[in-house]
């Protein structure tokens, strides 16, 4: 396996584990962790391995998009940062292997749409869900996409304007994970599952994902062009500057009028 910044990459057997690793970073999914997220699974995509655990190091899942990224950037690269993040969602879900989230803690909007894009999640009991734009500035209009599609309109409209943190057992119930577990307990549920989704045929266990994906996403791209749109556009707005900037400077933010 090809060497990485942001990330590891280790075979376990037939499965791979993709492990985020800028826990300083509380793994942010910046340019250069979705620029290694898409190298990896386009590698681990052409491997004999059946499964892909994507996994996390450090005290959060991830953060989502890094802020500081945003904040340098104007309309057309937020977009063009979108839009990677967007394909790396979607590579989660056309390479072969079946791909399991191992959630050990907090994911948080670009962060919880990574984990709503695996095939299968598991979430230890202490970890938590937030798409947390709704009480911010710059709202989360891509990783509500891949949510919608795991927990239906409603539960989304509440995680989506509150931007509340759903625990992990109401994730569970809610259908954005396929189970919450004791956090000691975390690896062997993956592996588990990862197990019991990986048996049979391969190359008709591929086919079937894709499958799948063809009938159950047929309007995603739709809703992901426009949700791009909307969130490059809205990454200058006085409240979205604000918002991000008071993060940063880890202080209380000063909303525009």
């Amino acid at each position: 396996m090809a060497a990485y910044e942001h990330l590891t990459v280790e075979a376990r057997g037939e499965h791979t584990w993709v492990t985020l690793d800028r826990p300083e970073r509380r793994n942010a999914l910046s340019w250069g962790m979705l620029r290694d997220l898409r190298k990896a699974l386009t590698e681990v995509a052409g491997s004999p391995a059946t499964g892909i655990v994507l996994a996390a190091n450090g005290p959060v899942f991830s953060t989502g998009h890094d802020f500081a990224d945003v904040l340098a950037a104007d309309t057309d690269e937020v977009r063009e940062l979108l839009e990677l993040c967007t394909e790396v969602m979607r590579l989660v879900q056309t390479v072969p292997q079946v791909v399991v989230a191992r959630v050990h803690a907090l994911a948080v909007a670009a962060g919880c749409q990574l984990v709503a894009s695996c095939d299968l999640a598991v979430a230890a009991e202490s970890a938590g869900f937030a798409l947390p734009g709704g009480k911010g500035g710059w709202f989360c209009h891509t990783p509500a996409v891949a949510v919608a599609r795991s927990i239906g309109r409603k539960r989304l409209m509440e995680m989506a304007l509150t931007g509340d943190v759903t625990d992990a057992r109401t994730a569970a119930d809610w259908g954005l994970v396929n189970r919450a577990v004791p956090d000691a307990e975390l690896d062997a549920a993956v592996g588990d599952l990862l197990t019991r989704a990986t048996r049979g045929s391969r190359a008709s266990k591929a086919l079937g994902k894709q499958a799948l994906y063809a009938q159950l996403d047929r309007p995603e791209a739709d809703a992901y062009e426009i949700a791009c749109e909307v969130m490059a556009d809205s990454s200058q707005s006085p409240a979205a500057r604000e918002g991000i900037a008071s993060f940063l400077e880890k202080r209380k933010p000063r909303w525009p009028e």
